[in-house]
């Protein structure tokens, strides 16, 4: 951004929080505690008074989506509440429906609730995708029980669960220790793979696109396999060529204009989910174009998804664009949405304010207010590219709004003004936080600390590591991390060392696994096997898993006997490792040639490990492979 625009961007933010007192007077508290639904003009409206409306050809139930979601959220469900939403209603679409799903997924029983009533008693047709967002709801809280009806009512409409889906709710049971309901799960999900009747047909579809060179010859074979098609077969086909993107756009195209079958929005979101990644990326704002002709909407889940696809890839360009586009229809992304936007923005390496302008002036043209999150986005950014005086004018807006900075507020000047290298002025922030009554927190500590690592600055990270502790602020894993990454880069391996030992035996801090494996391998890199060793046996005493092969590595090629022995007593808790880990060092002795090593190792071994079968076999062949290279 120019000199101009920028000075143009910071007019524009003071002037926009200059007319926050025209707006709702609780700003503050509805910000904060609606963050999740905003509607402002919906609160001086009543429910039945939203008209239907025509848009594309279609009649919406209202003229805000969000009116059905307000219905179902303020009210328990009752016969009168059914009766309020059908008077609130017209004719309801896959996306209206997939919109309230998502807004209604963290109460499970009011999202149950819903769609029974869209399904059962409203005769909507269900899709997989519903069927996936009312999964994923369900799995959670005390409603496995509709969990499993739904699966079952899936099972009998034909429908399969879809690969994602299993996978995400199959790790929801894992973290939960729910092994019944795991192995339950797994049996449902492969057995309607196996029985939908459909798959092997969809398994030759696929083969026969994904092996040929799209031709009139590939059309016709295509029409031999099915003379009919659902939005059903069509949907599992592209989600098998999700990997294809541009044929699986020609198959959507063919498929459009067979005979007696016309694309659905379902059939339309899916493929917009197909092409939404780089290498199709002109093909899928085509795609994006020609729902809207057809008179189809994204849905809010198919939106969320290539959005975040987006921003994983760095196409925040396209993530604004979708962003832009969705805020103009009616199914609008949350705040949320749009504070994750922006933080995505913010975390690329140079931080393009155009996109974070474009983004919040969306935000705000549908009527939405500034909230703390929003503000914190355009902050984040500001910091991020060294703009501290415009960053200033934004916490003094944010304050004069009713939302004070705090600790993730000025978390994040103390990153900008690290990155910058100020970093006197970084520990100064912290003192002035204190004097604002914003106690720093372990996250903002991390932060300047690990500023002062990135800028070759240890000693002085450690002045600060002091600071913190003396202000009684533990460490945890993250930050004792950063400082042996910063000890590290500098190649100090004995003070990283010290530090990592003095944390645990003293502050009984636990590292994380992956800290403890960095510091074994920088030790055994520089021949210190003892305190490698060392460390072995504190991860063992905090009930870590073994890390034995880099030990075994080094040990074969540059340790002696009893380093082998100190080895495998501190890798096991009970009073000999296992005859594998025996094994494994004894093959190693032999890889490297020193058969005498490992012959010294077995003797040195207890009874039942010397008389083990499997090392016994070990001993044998190797005597016959040495007699053989001696002839």
């Amino acid at each position: 951004m120019n000199r101009a625009k920028a000075i143009l961007f910071s007019i524009r933010f003071t002037n926009s929080f200059r007319s926050t007192q025209f707006r709702r007077a609780s700003s503050l508290c509805y910000q904060v505690t609606q963050s999740s639904r905003f509607s402002p003009s919906f609160s001086n409206q009543s429910y039945t008074s939203a008209f239907p409306y025509i848009l594309y050809g279609k009649l919406f139930f209202s003229s805000k989506p969000n009116s059905i979601v307000e219905l179902v959220l303020e009210n328990d469900w009752s016969d009168e509440l059914e009766s309020e939403l059908e008077k609130s209603s017209s004719v309801l679409t896959h996306e209206t429906v997939i919109y309230v799903l998502k807004k209604l997924d963290k109460d499970p029983q009011r999202t149950w609730n819903f769609f029974n009533w869209v399904t059962e008693k409203n005769g909507f047709r269900p899709s997989s995708a519903m069927y996936s967002l009312i999964l994923r709801s369900l799995v959670h809280g005390e409603s496995m029980k509709q969990f499993w009806v739904t699966i079952r009512k899936m099972k009998e409409q034909g429908f399969c669960i879809d690969k994602e889906t299993y996978l995400t709710i199959l790790g929801v049971f894992k973290k939960g220790k729910m092994a019944s309901e795991e192995v339950a799960l797994t049996h449902f999900y492969n057995r309607m793979v196996q029985e939908n009747a459909m798959d092997e047909v969809v398994k030759k579809v696929v083969e026969l696109v994904t092996m040929s060179v799209w031709s009139s010859e590939v059309e016709k074979k295509l029409g031999e396999l099915k003379n009919s098609f659902s939005d059903n077969f069509v949907l599992h086909v592209l989600r098998e060529l999700r990997g294809y993107p541009l044929k699986a756009l020609r198959f959507f195209q063919w498929v459009g204009e067979c005979p007696g079958y016309e694309h659905s929005s379902i059939t339309y979101n899916v493929i917009a989910r197909v092409l939404g990644r780089d290498d199709s990326i002109g093909e899928f704002w085509s795609m994006v174009e020609e729902m809207k002709s057809k008179g189809h909407e994204m849905d809010i889940d198919t939106y969320i998804k290539i959005s975040r696809q987006f921003q994983k890839n760095k196409m925040l360009e396209d993530a604004v664009k979708l962003y832009e586009i969705m805020m103009d229809g009616p199914y609008k992304p949350s705040v949320q949405d749009c504070t994750m936007l922006l933080r995505s923005i913010s975390l690329s390496s140079n931080p393009d304010l155009a996109l974070v302008f474009r983004v919040t002036e969306k935000y705000e043209a549908v009527g939405n207010s500034l909230c703390k999150a929003v503000y914190d986005g355009i902050h984040r950014s500001l910091t991020s590219v060294g703009r501290f005086d415009e960053a200033g004018k934004i916490m003094e807006s944010m304050r004069s709004a009713g939302c004070e900075p705090d600790n993730i507020t000025y978390s994040q000047l103390v990153y900008g003004l690290c990155k910058a290298r100020k970093l006197e002025e970084a520990c100064k922030l912290l003192d002035e936080m204190e004097a604002c009554g914003c106690v720093p927190d372990i996250k903002t500590w991390t932060i300047l600390i690990q500023g002062h690592c990135a800028a070759k600055e240890v000693d002085k990270a450690l002045i600060c590591f002091a600071k913190m502790m003396e202000k009684n602020c533990d460490a945890d894993a993250d930050l004792l991390e950063v400082l042996i990454n910063g000890f590290l880069s500098q190649k100090r391996i004995d003070g990283a060392y010290k530090l990592l030992v003095e944390m645990v035996n003293t502050a009984h801090l636990v590292p994380w696994q992956a800290t403890y494996k960095l510091m074994i391998n920088k030790l055994l890199g520089v021949r210190k096997l003892e305190e490698a060793i060392n460390l072995l046996h504190l991860m063992k005493k905090q009930n870590y898993p073994p890390f034995p092969e880099p030990f075994i590595e080094y040990i074969s090629k540059f340790g002696t006997v009893e380093d082998a022995g100190e080895f495998l007593n501190a890798l096991s808790a009970k009073k000999y490792p296992s005859q594998s880990a025996y094994v494994h060092v004894f093959e190693s002795f032999f890889q490297e040639g020193r058969e005498s090593e490992a012959k010294d190792l077995l003797y040195k071994c207890p009874h039942h490990i010397r008389k083990h079968p499997d090392i016994c076999k070990l001993f044998g062949s190797a005597k016959s492979e040495y007699a053989t290279e001696k002839r």
